[in-house]
């Protein structure tokens, strides 16, 4: 296959992977809607899951889908990669990103996006690592 051919099925991976992620963003936004949280919160954890799509389909190397996020991405994420290039890392920041993902899990599980285990997989790691997370931004 020649160069640009390559680039550019990587660039439609690229594109049909963000289509994808698009319904599933609007979703998830749809049910934090039903949960009286206040448009600022509902807009701030839509933003995190959103910049979660954005590390797994950029920096990950996965070219994933947010409903094919696994654990070992979230722990990545929120252990290295954030703490290290988000420029708003802070304690603060990470507890809200500790609590999109809860949120955002749950949401997937109950909508049938991901298995039951890979929420369960995800809420303990949240809950498990929080401490380490969370000192990861404090250093």
């Amino acid at each position: 296959m020649t160069e640009a051919g390559h680039a550019q099925t990587y660039e439609q991976r690229v594109q049909a992977i963000q289509l994808a992620n698009q319904p599933i963003l609007d979703g998830f936004e749809t049910w934090l809607r039903q949960s009286r949280l206040s448009e600022q919160t509902i807009k701030d954890h839509v933003d995190n899951m959103r910049f979660f799509s954005r590390y797994l389909l950029l920096y990950a190397y996965s070219l994933r889908r947010l409903d094919e996020a696994t654990e070992g991405a979230v722990y990545d994420f929120l252990e290295d990669w954030f703490p290290r290039k988000a420029l708003w890392a802070s304690v603060s920041s990470m507890k809200v990103y500790l609590a999109s993902f809860k949120k955002f899990f749950k949401w997937m599980g109950e909508s049938g996006l991901v298995s039951p285990q890979t929420v369960e997989d995800v809420l303990s790691t949240l809950k498990d690592s929080r401490n380490f997370f969370l000192r990861k931004v404090a250093e």
